[in-house]
Protein backbone atom coordinates (compact mmCIF):
# COMPACT_ATOMS: atom_id res chain seq x y z
CA UNK A 1 0.00 0.00 0.00
CA UNK A 2 1.22 3.45 -0.76
CA UNK A 3 1.36 5.99 2.31
CA UNK A 4 -0.68 9.13 1.80
CA UNK A 5 1.48 12.58 1.72
CA UNK A 6 0.05 13.74 5.12
CA UNK A 7 1.03 10.30 6.36
CA UNK A 8 4.26 10.36 5.22
CA UNK A 9 4.72 14.07 6.35
CA UNK A 10 4.11 12.56 9.96
CA UNK A 11 6.04 9.31 9.62
CA UNK A 12 9.09 11.75 8.32
CA UNK A 13 8.83 13.97 11.12
CA UNK A 14 8.82 11.24 14.12
CA UNK A 15 11.75 9.52 12.39
CA UNK A 16 13.54 12.64 12.14
CA UNK A 17 13.53 13.10 15.87
CA UNK A 18 13.87 9.70 16.74
CA UNK A 19 17.38 10.34 14.99
CA UNK A 20 17.65 14.01 16.75
CA UNK A 21 17.32 12.15 20.48
CA UNK A 22 19.71 9.02 19.60
CA UNK A 23 22.34 11.54 18.54
CA UNK A 24 22.25 14.00 21.03
CA UNK A 25 20.82 12.21 23.89
CA UNK A 26 21.34 8.31 23.21
CA UNK A 27 22.16 5.68 25.96
CA UNK A 28 23.35 2.62 24.14
CA UNK A 29 26.91 3.28 23.50
CA UNK A 30 27.22 4.25 27.56
CA UNK A 31 25.04 0.64 28.26
CA UNK A 32 27.76 -1.14 26.07
CA UNK A 33 30.45 0.81 27.82
CA UNK A 34 29.52 -1.50 30.77
CA UNK A 35 28.44 -4.11 28.85
CA UNK A 36 32.06 -4.62 27.15
CA UNK A 37 34.36 -2.93 30.12
CA UNK A 38 32.98 -3.69 33.23
CA UNK A 39 31.21 -7.30 32.69
CA UNK A 40 33.15 -8.64 29.54
CA UNK A 41 33.29 -11.47 27.44
CA UNK A 42 29.76 -13.59 27.94
CA UNK A 43 30.37 -17.20 27.17
CA UNK A 44 27.14 -18.91 27.82
CA UNK A 45 26.71 -20.23 31.42
CA UNK A 46 29.49 -18.32 32.67
CA UNK A 47 29.62 -15.89 35.49
CA UNK A 48 30.02 -12.81 32.82
CA UNK A 49 26.79 -13.97 31.12
CA UNK A 50 25.07 -14.28 34.57
CA UNK A 51 26.44 -11.24 35.22
CA UNK A 52 25.00 -9.41 31.72
CA UNK A 53 21.55 -10.95 32.57
CA UNK A 54 21.48 -8.88 35.48
CA UNK A 55 22.68 -5.29 34.19
CA UNK A 56 20.20 -5.40 31.07
CA UNK A 57 17.37 -6.30 32.86
CA UNK A 58 17.84 -3.53 35.24
CA UNK A 59 19.10 -1.60 32.58
CA UNK A 60 15.60 -1.90 31.30
CA UNK A 61 14.02 -1.78 34.12
CA UNK A 62 15.45 1.53 35.10
CA UNK A 63 14.10 2.92 31.22
CA UNK A 64 10.51 2.14 32.82
CA UNK A 65 9.65 -0.27 30.00
CA UNK A 66 5.84 -1.58 30.71
CA UNK A 67 7.06 -5.42 31.73
CA UNK A 68 11.02 -6.45 31.86
CA UNK A 69 11.35 -10.33 32.77
CA UNK A 70 13.55 -12.90 32.52
CA UNK A 71 12.89 -16.08 30.84
CA UNK A 72 14.60 -19.37 31.69
CA UNK A 73 16.82 -21.55 29.61
CA UNK A 74 19.39 -24.38 29.40
CA UNK A 75 22.57 -23.17 27.99
CA UNK A 76 26.02 -25.02 27.19
CA UNK A 77 28.90 -24.60 29.50
CA UNK A 78 31.86 -25.20 27.60
CA UNK A 79 35.49 -23.27 29.18
CA UNK A 80 38.48 -22.60 27.62
CA UNK A 81 40.48 -23.92 30.46
CA UNK A 82 43.68 -22.51 31.32
CA UNK A 83 45.16 -19.49 28.97
CA UNK A 84 48.02 -21.50 28.33
CA UNK A 85 47.22 -22.66 24.49
CA UNK A 86 50.48 -23.31 22.49
CA UNK A 87 51.07 -23.94 18.87
CA UNK A 88 54.24 -24.46 16.92
CA UNK A 89 55.20 -25.62 13.55
CA UNK A 90 57.78 -28.07 14.35
CA UNK A 91 61.15 -29.67 12.40
CA UNK A 92 64.27 -28.30 11.82
CA UNK A 93 63.23 -25.17 13.09
CA UNK A 94 60.33 -24.58 16.01
CA UNK A 95 58.00 -21.55 15.18
CA UNK A 96 55.64 -20.25 17.02
CA UNK A 97 52.32 -19.75 15.92
CA UNK A 98 48.94 -17.63 17.38
CA UNK A 99 45.82 -20.35 17.88
CA UNK A 100 42.86 -19.96 19.91
CA UNK A 101 40.12 -23.45 20.44
CA UNK A 102 37.30 -23.61 18.45
CA UNK A 103 34.12 -23.21 20.67
CA UNK A 104 32.69 -26.82 21.94
CA UNK A 105 35.98 -28.22 21.27
CA UNK A 106 37.46 -30.94 23.30
CA UNK A 107 40.94 -30.21 24.60
CA UNK A 108 44.40 -31.94 23.96
CA UNK A 109 45.90 -34.39 26.24
CA UNK A 110 47.77 -32.32 28.78
CA UNK A 111 51.22 -32.40 26.78
CA UNK A 112 49.30 -31.39 23.68
CA UNK A 113 49.47 -33.56 20.41
CA UNK A 114 52.44 -33.23 17.41
CA UNK A 115 52.08 -34.83 14.25
CA UNK A 116 52.47 -34.71 10.51
CA UNK A 117 49.96 -32.27 8.58
CA UNK A 118 48.24 -32.56 5.74
CA UNK A 119 46.57 -29.72 3.86
CA UNK A 120 43.29 -29.12 2.79
CA UNK A 121 41.10 -26.60 0.91
CA UNK A 122 37.33 -28.25 1.92
CA UNK A 123 35.82 -31.00 3.14
CA UNK A 124 35.33 -33.00 0.14
CA UNK A 125 38.93 -33.01 -0.32
CA UNK A 126 39.22 -34.92 3.13
CA UNK A 127 36.63 -37.15 1.62
CA UNK A 128 38.78 -37.83 -1.52
CA UNK A 129 42.20 -38.17 0.17
CA UNK A 130 40.72 -40.82 2.56
CA UNK A 131 41.90 -42.85 5.57
CA UNK A 132 45.38 -44.03 3.97
CA UNK A 133 46.12 -40.40 3.99
CA UNK A 134 44.88 -38.81 6.80
CA UNK A 135 45.29 -41.42 9.56
CA UNK A 136 47.37 -40.25 12.36
CA UNK A 137 47.75 -36.65 10.60
CA UNK A 138 46.38 -33.17 11.37
CA UNK A 139 44.06 -32.15 8.95
CA UNK A 140 45.04 -28.30 7.89
CA UNK A 141 41.93 -26.68 6.40
CA UNK A 142 43.29 -24.00 4.71
CA UNK A 143 40.78 -22.16 2.42
CA UNK A 144 40.53 -18.38 3.04
CA UNK A 145 36.97 -16.26 2.36
CA UNK A 146 36.85 -15.21 -1.12
CA UNK A 147 37.70 -11.94 -1.16
CA UNK A 148 35.83 -11.37 -4.24
CA UNK A 149 32.19 -11.20 -2.33
CA UNK A 150 31.43 -7.39 -1.54
CA UNK A 151 28.82 -8.02 1.25
CA UNK A 152 31.84 -10.26 3.63
CA UNK A 153 28.79 -11.89 5.09
CA UNK A 154 28.90 -13.73 1.93
CA UNK A 155 32.32 -14.77 1.90
CA UNK A 156 32.28 -16.09 5.38
CA UNK A 157 29.15 -18.21 4.83
CA UNK A 158 31.32 -19.65 1.74
CA UNK A 159 34.21 -20.31 3.95
CA UNK A 160 32.52 -21.87 7.24
CA UNK A 161 31.90 -25.17 6.98
CA UNK A 162 35.15 -26.05 7.23
CA UNK A 163 35.14 -24.70 11.19
CA UNK A 164 31.88 -26.36 11.74
CA UNK A 165 32.19 -29.67 10.02
CA UNK A 166 35.91 -30.07 9.51
CA UNK A 167 36.98 -31.94 12.75
CA UNK A 168 34.06 -34.85 12.55
CA UNK A 169 34.99 -34.99 8.73
CA UNK A 170 38.53 -35.39 9.53
CA UNK A 171 38.16 -37.37 12.26
CA UNK A 172 35.93 -39.59 10.23
CA UNK A 173 39.53 -40.60 7.96
CA UNK A 174 41.44 -41.44 11.23
CA UNK A 175 42.79 -37.32 12.10
CA UNK A 176 44.08 -36.41 15.53
CA UNK A 177 43.39 -33.38 15.37
CA UNK A 178 42.39 -30.36 12.93
CA UNK A 179 43.70 -26.96 12.41
CA UNK A 180 41.61 -24.31 10.80
CA UNK A 181 42.49 -21.10 8.91
CA UNK A 182 40.82 -18.24 10.83
CA UNK A 183 37.42 -16.81 9.19
CA UNK A 184 38.48 -13.07 8.03
CA UNK A 185 39.66 -11.64 5.11
CA UNK A 186 42.29 -9.75 6.98
CA UNK A 187 46.06 -10.78 7.25
CA UNK A 188 46.95 -10.36 11.12
CA UNK A 189 48.11 -12.70 13.73
CA UNK A 190 44.59 -12.39 15.67
CA UNK A 191 43.04 -15.94 15.71
CA UNK A 192 39.58 -16.22 15.30
CA UNK A 193 37.72 -19.06 17.73
CA UNK A 194 33.54 -19.95 16.97
CA UNK A 195 31.39 -22.43 16.90
CA UNK A 196 31.93 -26.24 15.77
CA UNK A 197 29.73 -29.18 15.67
CA UNK A 198 30.79 -33.07 16.57
CA UNK A 199 28.89 -35.49 14.41
CA UNK A 200 28.14 -38.68 17.10
CA UNK A 201 29.06 -41.28 15.00
CA UNK A 202 33.30 -39.99 14.88
CA UNK A 203 35.85 -39.73 17.42
CA UNK A 204 35.49 -36.07 18.93
CA UNK A 205 39.21 -34.48 17.90
CA UNK A 206 40.80 -31.48 19.34
CA UNK A 207 39.81 -28.69 16.91
CA UNK A 208 41.73 -25.05 16.67
CA UNK A 209 41.90 -21.98 14.65
CA UNK A 210 44.81 -20.52 13.65
CA UNK A 211 45.42 -16.96 12.58
CA UNK A 212 46.23 -15.94 8.97
CA UNK A 213 49.38 -15.11 9.16
CA UNK A 214 50.17 -18.65 10.88
CA UNK A 215 47.90 -20.40 8.46
CA UNK A 216 49.87 -18.27 5.52
CA UNK A 217 53.71 -19.54 7.27
CA UNK A 218 52.66 -22.73 7.86
CA UNK A 219 51.46 -23.67 4.06
CA UNK A 220 54.66 -22.27 3.14
CA UNK A 221 56.69 -24.41 4.94
CA UNK A 222 54.83 -27.59 3.90
CA UNK A 223 55.44 -26.15 0.20
CA UNK A 224 58.87 -26.13 1.19
CA UNK A 225 58.86 -29.73 2.69
CA UNK A 226 60.34 -31.91 0.59
CA UNK A 227 61.40 -34.31 3.41
CA UNK A 228 58.39 -34.69 4.97
CA UNK A 229 59.88 -33.74 8.35
CA UNK A 230 57.12 -30.77 9.42
CA UNK A 231 54.76 -31.34 11.95
CA UNK A 232 52.50 -29.58 13.67
CA UNK A 233 52.12 -29.47 17.92
CA UNK A 234 49.33 -28.03 19.62
CA UNK A 235 48.46 -27.94 23.18
CA UNK A 236 44.84 -26.70 24.66
CA UNK A 237 42.67 -27.03 27.49
CA UNK A 238 39.27 -26.78 26.78
CA UNK A 239 36.56 -28.73 27.69
CA UNK A 240 32.41 -29.12 27.88
CA UNK A 241 31.00 -28.68 31.52
CA UNK A 242 27.56 -29.37 32.51
CA UNK A 243 24.54 -27.12 31.01
CA UNK A 244 23.69 -24.25 33.18
CA UNK A 245 20.73 -22.51 33.55
CA UNK A 246 20.30 -19.17 31.95
CA UNK A 247 17.81 -16.77 30.70
CA UNK A 248 16.67 -14.35 27.78
CA UNK A 249 16.42 -11.03 29.30
CA UNK A 250 13.18 -9.33 27.90
CA UNK A 251 11.57 -5.84 27.85
CA UNK A 252 8.54 -5.03 26.35
CA UNK A 253 5.95 -1.67 25.20
CA UNK A 254 2.63 -2.40 24.96
CA UNK A 255 0.86 -1.94 21.93
CA UNK A 256 -2.04 0.56 22.22
CA UNK A 257 -4.39 -0.39 19.45
CA UNK A 258 -3.40 -4.16 18.58
CA UNK A 259 -1.78 -5.14 21.57
CA UNK A 260 -1.37 -9.02 20.67
CA UNK A 261 0.40 -7.99 17.36
CA UNK A 262 4.24 -8.75 18.59
CA UNK A 263 6.99 -6.72 17.17
CA UNK A 264 10.55 -8.19 18.36
CA UNK A 265 13.91 -6.33 18.40
CA UNK A 266 17.04 -8.22 19.76
CA UNK A 267 20.41 -9.09 19.73
CA UNK A 268 22.58 -12.00 21.21
CA UNK A 269 23.47 -11.39 25.24
CA UNK A 270 26.13 -13.80 25.02
CA UNK A 271 29.73 -13.74 23.23
CA UNK A 272 32.68 -14.98 23.01
CA UNK A 273 35.67 -15.67 26.06
CA UNK A 274 38.43 -13.88 24.44
CA UNK A 275 37.36 -10.32 23.35
CA UNK A 276 34.15 -8.59 24.97
CA UNK A 277 32.03 -8.97 22.59
CA UNK A 278 31.20 -5.32 21.73
CA UNK A 279 30.07 -5.67 18.13
CA UNK A 280 29.38 -9.44 18.49
CA UNK A 281 26.97 -8.84 19.77
CA UNK A 282 26.75 -6.00 22.42
CA UNK A 283 26.03 -3.51 19.99
CA UNK A 284 22.94 -5.56 18.66
CA UNK A 285 21.45 -5.67 22.35
CA UNK A 286 22.05 -1.68 23.34
CA UNK A 287 20.44 -0.90 20.10
CA UNK A 288 17.76 -3.01 20.74
CA UNK A 289 17.30 -2.09 24.03
CA UNK A 290 17.33 1.50 22.72
CA UNK A 291 15.09 1.06 20.31
CA UNK A 292 12.20 0.86 22.78
CA UNK A 293 13.70 3.49 25.02
CA UNK A 294 13.22 6.26 22.07
CA UNK A 295 9.90 5.52 22.09
CA UNK A 296 9.35 6.06 26.10
CA UNK A 297 11.65 9.30 26.33
CA UNK A 298 9.92 11.02 23.49
CA UNK A 299 6.43 9.73 24.52
CA UNK A 300 5.64 7.58 21.85
CA UNK A 301 2.96 5.40 22.03
CA UNK A 302 3.10 2.14 19.68
CA UNK A 303 -0.50 0.85 17.87
CA UNK A 304 1.36 -3.06 18.38
CA UNK A 305 3.40 -4.22 20.90
CA UNK A 306 7.24 -3.89 20.70
CA UNK A 307 9.46 -6.21 22.71
CA UNK A 308 12.86 -6.20 23.19
CA UNK A 309 14.92 -9.80 23.68
CA UNK A 310 18.45 -10.67 24.25
CA UNK A 311 18.71 -13.98 23.49
CA UNK A 312 21.42 -16.21 25.65
CA UNK A 313 23.47 -18.83 23.36
CA UNK A 314 23.54 -17.63 20.04
CA UNK A 315 27.07 -18.36 20.01
CA UNK A 316 27.61 -21.84 20.56
CA UNK A 317 23.95 -23.51 20.81
CA UNK A 318 21.10 -21.20 19.82
CA UNK A 319 19.42 -22.41 22.88
CA UNK A 320 17.69 -18.95 23.66
CA UNK A 321 16.44 -18.19 20.12
CA UNK A 322 15.00 -21.52 20.07
CA UNK A 323 13.47 -21.43 23.91
CA UNK A 324 11.95 -17.95 22.99
CA UNK A 325 9.95 -19.42 20.07
CA UNK A 326 8.98 -22.44 22.02
CA UNK A 327 7.46 -20.53 24.13
CA UNK A 328 5.58 -18.20 21.88
CA UNK A 329 3.91 -21.12 20.04
CA UNK A 330 2.92 -22.77 23.16
CA UNK A 331 1.65 -19.22 24.66
CA UNK A 332 -0.31 -18.73 21.11
CA UNK A 333 1.34 -15.25 21.03
CA UNK A 334 1.31 -14.04 17.54
CA UNK A 335 4.40 -12.43 16.30
CA UNK A 336 4.07 -9.84 12.91
CA UNK A 337 7.81 -9.77 12.24
CA UNK A 338 11.30 -9.65 14.62
CA UNK A 339 14.49 -7.23 13.78
CA UNK A 340 17.88 -8.53 15.00
CA UNK A 341 20.86 -6.57 14.85
CA UNK A 342 23.97 -9.24 14.23
CA UNK A 343 26.48 -7.48 12.31
CA UNK A 344 28.04 -5.54 14.34
CA UNK A 345 27.61 -1.81 15.40
CA UNK A 346 29.04 -0.34 11.83
CA UNK A 347 27.22 2.22 9.69
CA UNK A 348 23.58 1.17 8.72
CA UNK A 349 23.15 0.63 5.15
CA UNK A 350 19.78 -1.45 4.74
CA UNK A 351 17.70 -4.35 6.06
CA UNK A 352 17.25 -7.70 4.79
CA UNK A 353 13.88 -9.62 5.43
CA UNK A 354 11.73 -12.80 4.42
CA UNK A 355 9.26 -10.87 3.04
CA UNK A 356 7.75 -11.77 -0.45
CA UNK A 357 4.80 -10.22 -2.57
CA UNK A 358 2.97 -7.57 -1.35
CA UNK A 359 4.86 -7.16 2.04
CA UNK A 360 8.19 -6.79 0.04
CA UNK A 361 6.02 -3.61 -2.00
CA UNK A 362 5.06 -2.58 1.03
CA UNK A 363 9.04 -2.22 2.01
CA UNK A 364 10.19 -0.90 -0.88
CA UNK A 365 7.21 2.12 -0.62
CA UNK A 366 8.78 2.90 3.50
CA UNK A 367 12.18 3.33 1.93
CA UNK A 368 11.98 6.85 0.90
CA UNK A 369 11.70 8.04 4.83
CA UNK A 370 14.48 5.72 5.34
CA UNK A 371 16.64 6.96 2.87
CA UNK A 372 17.84 10.71 4.04
CA UNK A 373 19.77 8.48 7.36
CA UNK A 374 21.95 6.43 5.09
CA UNK A 375 19.00 3.21 4.43
CA UNK A 376 19.27 2.13 1.02
CA UNK A 377 18.17 -0.91 0.16
CA UNK A 378 16.07 -3.56 1.92
CA UNK A 379 16.62 -6.82 0.27
CA UNK A 380 15.58 -10.59 0.10
CA UNK A 381 16.21 -12.89 2.09
CA UNK A 382 16.99 -11.98 5.09
CA UNK A 383 16.75 -12.03 9.44
CA UNK A 384 19.17 -13.43 11.67
CA UNK A 385 20.16 -16.85 13.93
CA UNK A 386 17.43 -16.35 16.97
CA UNK A 387 14.37 -14.52 15.10
CA UNK A 388 14.99 -17.70 12.42
CA UNK A 389 12.93 -20.01 14.62
CA UNK A 390 9.46 -17.86 14.67
CA UNK A 391 9.61 -17.63 11.01
CA UNK A 392 7.99 -20.92 10.86
CA UNK A 393 5.35 -19.54 12.73
CA UNK A 394 4.46 -16.69 10.23
CA UNK A 395 6.53 -13.68 10.90
CA UNK A 396 8.54 -11.31 9.17
CA UNK A 397 12.16 -11.99 9.81
CA UNK A 398 14.20 -8.88 9.40
CA UNK A 399 18.00 -8.06 10.04
CA UNK A 400 19.79 -4.50 10.09
CA UNK A 401 22.33 -4.97 7.22
CA UNK A 402 25.30 -2.17 8.84
CA UNK A 403 28.55 -1.58 6.31
CA UNK A 404 30.01 -5.00 6.03
CA UNK A 405 34.21 -4.50 5.71
CA UNK A 406 35.39 -4.32 9.23
CA UNK A 407 33.35 -6.37 10.80
CA UNK A 408 35.51 -10.00 10.27
CA UNK A 409 37.99 -8.24 11.55
CA UNK A 410 37.35 -8.10 14.58
CA UNK A 411 34.64 -11.48 14.56
CA UNK A 412 35.40 -14.02 17.39
CA UNK A 413 38.75 -12.22 18.50
CA UNK A 414 40.29 -10.86 21.17
CA UNK A 415 40.09 -7.63 19.30
CA UNK A 416 36.69 -7.39 19.50
CA UNK A 417 36.60 -4.57 21.81
CA UNK A 418 34.71 -1.47 23.21
CA UNK A 419 37.62 0.77 21.63
CA UNK A 420 36.19 -0.62 17.93
CA UNK A 421 33.00 0.75 18.10
CA UNK A 422 32.13 4.35 16.99
CA UNK A 423 29.39 5.78 18.75
CA UNK A 424 27.66 8.03 16.31
CA UNK A 425 27.36 4.64 14.00
CA UNK A 426 25.97 2.73 16.66
CA UNK A 427 23.81 5.03 17.93
CA UNK A 428 22.43 5.28 13.75
CA UNK A 429 21.78 1.95 14.05
CA UNK A 430 19.47 2.05 16.75
CA UNK A 431 17.11 5.17 15.53
CA UNK A 432 17.11 3.30 11.75
CA UNK A 433 15.91 0.00 14.02
CA UNK A 434 13.20 2.32 15.93
CA UNK A 435 12.25 3.81 12.29
CA UNK A 436 11.32 0.59 10.87
CA UNK A 437 9.65 -0.77 14.33
CA UNK A 438 7.49 2.61 13.99
CA UNK A 439 6.38 1.64 10.23
CA UNK A 440 5.54 -2.10 11.41
CA UNK A 441 3.84 -0.79 14.23
CA UNK A 442 1.58 1.88 12.71
CA UNK A 443 0.78 0.14 9.42
CA UNK A 444 1.33 -3.88 10.13
CA UNK A 445 1.69 -6.06 6.68
CA UNK A 446 -1.62 -5.67 4.90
Amino acid sequence: MQLQTSAQTNDSLLIRNFFAEVLTRGQCYQTLDYLSNRIGGRLSGSPEAAAAVNYMKQTMANYGFDSVWLQEVMVPHWVRGEKEQAAMITGKERIPVNICALGNSVGTPEAGIEAQLIEVKSLEEVEKLGREKIQGKIVFFNRPMDPIHIHTGTAYGGAVDQRSRGASMAAKYGAIGVVVRSMTLALDEHPHTGAMNYNDSFPKIPACAISTKGAEELSKTLHLDVAGSVKFYFKQNCRMMADEKSFNVIGEIKGTAKPNEIIVVGGHLDSWDNGDGAHDDGAGCVQSVEVLRLFKSLGIKPKRTIRCVLFMNEENGLRGGLRYAELAAANKEKHLAAIESDAGGFTPRGFNCSALGNTMTLFQNWLPLLKPYGIEKITWPGGGADIGPLSKQGAVTIGLVPDSQRYFDYHHTSIDTFDKVNKRELELGAASMAALVWLLSEYGLN
